[in-house]
C-alpha cells in the first residue's frame, strides 16, 4: 500500500464540518474549565486564604483527573466507540462543573476539579481521534486542529469572564456556567455518526461505508478509502483485542517516541504556566490586578489567533516544518523575558510594556508552532488496532507533563525567581527543537493507512510531505 499513488483531493460533504464543529465543543470545555482558574484563583485565594502551595494544588487538581481520564478513555473508546465515549465525557463535564461550583472548602474544590479533569482528559483523548478518523487526509490537520482552536476559544472566554465579570460573578458562577455547553455537546452528539474506522474494526465494512457516504461526495473516493481501511483491519485486527504491550513492539516504537515526545514538549515549554498563572506572576512582579488580568486576556487572544492561523496553514506548510520554524522564537523570547524579570524591569512603565510584549511574542511562536501539532500527532501516527490505547497514553503524557509544570510553577518561581523559571522553559524549548528535528517525520498529506503501512515497512522516518495530486 505504501507505494500506491495517492488520489487527488477528496470531496467532502458539509456534514463533516458540522461534525467537527459539534465535537469541538469538547475542546471549548477543556479550554474554559482549565483557563477559568486564571481569573478565579484570585477570589478563591481570598475566600479560602490559600498559600502558594495550596494555589498550585487547586489549579493542578484538574490535571490529575485529566491524566486518569486520558488513560481510561482509550479503553472505553475501543469498547463502546468514539461517539458514545464523547457523550459519556459530556456527562462528566456537567457533574464536575456543578461539584466544583458548590465546593465549601479548597480540599473539596480540588477533589471536584479532579472529576472535572477526568472529562477534560477524556475529551482530549477521544475527540481528536474521532475527527481524524472521519477526515480526509488533505484536510485532517485543519479539521483536527479545530479542536485546538476551540480550546483557545474556551481559554479566551474564560479570561474575558475573569476580567470583565470579576466583580459581578462569584468564582462559583464562573465555574458553573460550563454546564450549558456540556449539555449542548451531549444532545448534539446523539445525532452524529460513529467513526467509520471503529465501525470497520468492530461492526462491519457496510456500516463504515454508510458513514463515509455521509461525509464524502464521491463514490470512487469512498471505495478507495474503504479498500485502504480493509487492508489495515485485516492486518491489525480489532482494537478490543490489542494489548497495551503492543505499544512497545519495535515497528510501533518510532511512532510512540515521536508522538509522546511532542506531547510532552507541548506542555514542558511553559505555555500552561502562562495561561494559568500570568495574572499571578505579573501581580508578583508589580502589576496591578486589572493590568495583570488584562495581560492574561491578551495571552489568550494571541493563543486563539495563532491557533487559527496554524489551522489554516498546517496542511500546506507541514507539521514538522511549522514546528522547526517557530520553536526558536520561543527560546529567544523566553531568554529575554528571563533577563527582564531578573532586572526588575516590570517596575517601570516602559519596562512593563516591553515585558508584556515579550510575553505575547512568546505566545505567538509557541501557540503557532508546537501547540498546533500537539494533539494532531497522537490522532494520526498510530495503527488502527492500537490507536485508542495509544492516543490514551499520548493524552496522558501531555496531561502528565502539564501536571508537572503546573504543580511546580510557583515553587520554581519561589526557588529560582521568575527570571530563572523563564530560562528553564527556554532550555526545554531548545530540547523540543532538537527532538522534532531528530525524531518526528512529516505526516502531512498521508492517509492514516499510509502512515501505518510506512510503520509496518520500517520506513516511518522516510515519510515526506505529500501534496494534493502526488
Amino acid at each position: 500500500m505504501a507505494g500506491v499513488v495517492v488520489r487527488p483531493m477528496t470531496k467532502i460533504s458539509s456534514f463533516l464540518y458540522v461534525i467537527t464543529g459539534v465535537t469541538a465543543i469538547a475542546g471549548f470545555l477543556y479550554g474554559y474549565d482549565t483557563g477559568i482558574i486564571s481569573g478565579a484563583l484570585l477570589p478563591i485565594t481570598s475566600e479560602f486564604h490559600l498559600g502558594h502551595r495550596m494555589q498550585e494544588i487547586v489549579a493542578s487538581a484538574i490535571l490529575v483527573g485529566a491524566v486518569l481520564g486520558a488513560l481510561s478513555c482509550g479503553t472505553i473508546s475501543e469498547r463502546i466507540g468514539r461517539k458514545r465515549t464523547i457523550m459519556t465525557v459530556a456527562c462528566v463535564f456537567c457533574a464536575g462543573s456543578l461539584c466544583s461550583s458548590i465546593s465549601p472548602s479548597p480540599y473539596l474544590l480540588a477533589l471536584s476539579r479532579i472529576l472535572l479533569g477526568f472529562a477534560v482528559g477524556g475529551s482530549s483523548q477521544v475527540t481528536p481521534m474521532y475527527i481524524a478518523e472521519l477526515a480526509p487526509r488533505q484536510l485532517r490537520g485543519r479539521l483536527v486542529i479545530s479542536f485546538n482552536l476551540s480550546i483557545g476559544v474556551g481559554i479566551l472566554i474564560a479570561n474575558i469572564v475573569g476580567f470583565t465579570l470579576q466583580d459581578v460573578w462569584s468564582w462559583r458562577t464562573m465555574i458553573a456556567v460550563a454546564v450549558v455547553p456540556a449539555i449542548i455537546l451531549l444532545l448534539c452528539m446523539t445525532r452524529l455518526p460513529e467513526s467509520p474506522r471503529w465501525l470497520a474494526e468492530n461492526v462491519s465494512m457496510d456500516a463504515a461505508r454508510r458513514v463515509l457516504t455521509s461525509v464524502r461526495d464521491n463514490e470512487d473516493d469512498i471505495n478507495y478509502e474503504l479498500d485502504e481501511i480493509r487492508v489495515v483491519v485485516e492486518e491489525g485486527g480489532s482494537g478490543k483485542k490489542a494489548s497495551w504491550s503492543m505499544l512497545a513492539e519495535p515497528w510501533i516504537r518510532p511512532a510512540a517516541v515521536a508522538a509522546f515526545g511532542v506531547a510532552a514538549f507541548t506542555q514542558l515549554g511553559g505555555l500552561e504556566t502562562m495561561i494559568y498563572y500570568a495574572p499571578t506572576l505579573l501581580s508578583g512582579a508589580g502589576f496591578g490586578k486589572s493590568a495583570a488580568l488584562m495581560t492574561g486576556l491578551g495571552v489568550s487572544i494571541v493563543f486563539v489567533t495563532m491557533t487559527a492561523i496554524g489551522r489554516q496553514i498546517v496542511d500546506r506548510v507541514g507539521r514538522r516544518r511549522l514546528t522547526l520554524v517557530m520553536v526558536p522564537g520561543t527560546v529567544v523570547s523566553l531568554i529575554v523575558l528571563g533577563i527582564m524579570f531578573r532586572m526588575g524591569m516590570a517596575k517601570t512603565p516602559q519596562g512593563s510594556l516591553i515585558l508584556v510584549a515579550c510575553l505575547l511574542i512568546y505566545m505567538v511562536f509557541n501557540a503557532g508552532g508546537v501547540q498546533v501539532i500537539g494533539w494532531l500527532m497522537g490522532s494520526e501516527m498510530f495503527p488502527l488496532a492500537i490507536r485508542g490505547k495509544a492516543s490514551s497514553v499520548h493524552a496522558a503524557v501531555l496531561w502528565g507533563s502539564n501536571l508537572i509544570i503546573t504543580s511546580t510553577a510557583l515553587s520554581t518561581v519561589a526557588l529560582l525567581g521568575t527570571g530563572g523559571a523563564m530560562w528553564v522553559y527556554a532550555g526545554l524549548n531548545f530540547l523540543c527543537f532538537l527532538f522534532v528535528w531528530r525524531f518526528v517525520p512529516e505526516t502531512t498529506g498521508h492517509s492514516l493507512e499510509d502512515i501505518e503501512n510506512h510503520l509496518r515497512a520500517g520506513k516511518f522516518m522516510e515519510l515526506k510531505m505529500k501534496r494534493t495530486g502526488e
